[in-house]
């Protein structure tokens, strides 16, 4: 696999981007994430070269590292395969009911997913009429930031929570933001408890967001789904009736991806 091919036009192919497409495949291909090891033996590769790349692409975000030390995909992975036009099942699945959300709430609706303590957009859907929220596809949300990643948080263990709150501060980005670490994880166990968290203008003045999480591909991977609109676009009875509709869509994807 070392050796240099010519193309037929002349273009000498890269033999480094045959093994990582190799390694991509295998992953693809496999029902449970894989080590180092386990790649190394299928394919044939040096284990230091399988090394190289797949954490060349954990950095890159394409792929993510397990805390056993096997490896699945990560956050970028989804993202491009959004921008290509060939999304993942979780975008496939969950894109009608963003749109549901948005005919139903005339919101901005997301699809996110957690990347440490952030999240990352992986689609969404605007209102034709109503008020945008300045946005785009692979955009990272600021860290501990909206009503998202409390969704997303809440599907962590507490020794996770904790550890991720440990190294991450808190960022007063409104007078109404929580910034005692404390008081932000209780926030999150109750969101646990809840099934539904909510930013009430904490991350930006004026603004609302409701969440719910979405338990993608089990404890690996946080998903979440969240609306969001300016304050007086949400009423107190249009934020109730958001609750329950999010809660039953929740329901309905994470059933669906068992």
């Amino acid at each position: 696999m070392d050796q240099m091919i010519m193309s037929p036009r002349g273009v000498k192919r890269v033999p480094a981007i045959d093994k990582c497409f190799a390694i991509l495949d295998l992953l693809v291909e496999s029902e449970e994430p894989m080590g180092i090891s386990d790649i190394s033996g299928k394919l044939g590769l040096n284990k230091s070269t399988v090394f190289n790349i797949s954490h060349t692409l954990r950095d890159l975000n394409v792929l993510e590292l397990q805390r056993n030390g096997k490896f699945t995909f990560g956050t970028r992975f989804y993202i491009l395969a959004n921008r290509a036009g060939k999304r993942s099942t979780l975008i496939q699945l969950a894109r009608p009911f963003l749109e549901q959300i948005n005919k139903r709430t005339n919101l901005s609706v997301f699809l996110g997913l957690r990347s440490d303590a952030r999240a990352i957009l992986i689609d969404k859907v605007d209102s034709a009429h109503g008020i945008k929220v300045a946005s785009e596809i692979g955009m990272q949300m600021p860290p501990l930031a909206g009503a998202g990643i409390k969704a997303m948080l809440c599907q962590l263990t507490d020794e996770q929570i904790d550890e991720i709150l440990e190294r991450t501060e808190l960022t007063r980005y409104t007078r109404l933001s929580i910034v005692d670490k404390a008081a932000y994880k209780a926030e999150i166990l109750e969101v646990r408890k809840q099934g539904v968290a909510y930013d009430l203008g904490e991350y930006i003045e004026g603004m609302v967001g409701v969440a719910v999480p979405v338990r993608a591909y089990g404890e690996d991977v946080q998903a979440a789904i969240w609306a969001a609109g300016l304050r007086n676009q949400v009423t107190e009875a249009l934020l109730s009736a958001l609750k329950e509709l999010l809660v039953s869509i929740s329901e309905q994807i994470n059933y669906r991806l068992q």
